[in-house]
């Protein structure tokens, strides 16, 4: 079946920790998912191995510099949007960057709202970014990370939006517990942690203060599931309600 991510999933290449970890932090402030790389190599395999939205790469790495990594993206027919990070400012270490595949071009030290300035437009430029999800009355902004049931605003934290925009993408399917985790916290995330759950329980609790409707269902050993059309209400069947 296919698998949609819920955050635009981004792969940073950055060798300098302090760097990786305010990048990586202010990202997922936006919402963004983030998997870190500390060398060229790990870099490379995570880029081959793995579908990203855009991929930022530092140039001085070691085991495998930013330039040649870039190019290796790009012969194996890979064509995500790629920034690259680095303190060479000239005009020939630009040409070289640019050269090897990269889409953008972005000399340290730099103002974190133009580097989410530039991300915004590669993610535009790949045309990966979707307005809206909607199902029933409820509608998702994935933009300003904003969703609606019947116009009225529901505050949600950016991991119960991610899983509601992830239910919606797939509305109709059944969403494993082991589905979400990897889509919404990761692959490397615990399977027998009941995090899921837990969010599943606030989101419930949150539509029900704005919506008779019951949007989520639980199936009972297997996951979890947004229907459209419904006929579930906060009084439906025992066998679909669930934790």
């Amino acid at each position: 079946m296919q698998c949609y991510n819920v955050f635009m999933r981004i792969l940073l290449i950055e060798d300098e920790k302090t760097v990786a970890a305010f990048i990586k932090k202010g990202l997922e402030e936006e919402l963004y998912s983030v998997d870190v790389s500390h060398d060229g190599e790990e870099g490379l395999l995570n880029a081959l191995s793995n579908p990203y939205d855009v991929i930022v790469l530092d140039v001085v790495l070691p085991l495998v510099n930013g330039v040649e990594v870039c190019k290796r993206i790009r012969q194996n027919g890979i064509q995500t949007p790629v920034m690259m990070l680095t303190a060479r400012d000239s005009v020939t270490d630009k040409v070289i960057g640019l050269d090897s595949g990269a889409d953008d071009y972005l000399t340290k030290p730099f103002i974190f709202e133009e580097f989410l300035a530039r991300m915004r437009a590669l993610l535009r430029r790949k045309g990966t970014e979707i307005a809206e999800v909607q199902c029933r009355d409820l509608r998702m902004d994935i933009l300003s990370h904003k969703a609606y049931i019947s116009g009225e605003e529901l505050t949600l934290r950016p991991k119960e939006f991610a899983i509601l925009e992830y239910l919606v993408r797939n509305k109709g399917r059944v969403l494993s517990r082991t589905q979400i985790l990897e889509n919404v916290w990761g692959y490397n995330y615990d399977p027998a942690t009941n995090i899921v759950d837990v969010h599943i329980k606030s989101l419930r609790e949150k539509i029900h203060a704005v919506s008779d409707e019951e949007y989520i269902r639980t199936i009972r050993g297997t996951g979890y599931s947004i229907d459209e059309p419904s006929m579930v209400t906060k009084n439906g069947p025992p066998d679909e309600k669930g934790g």
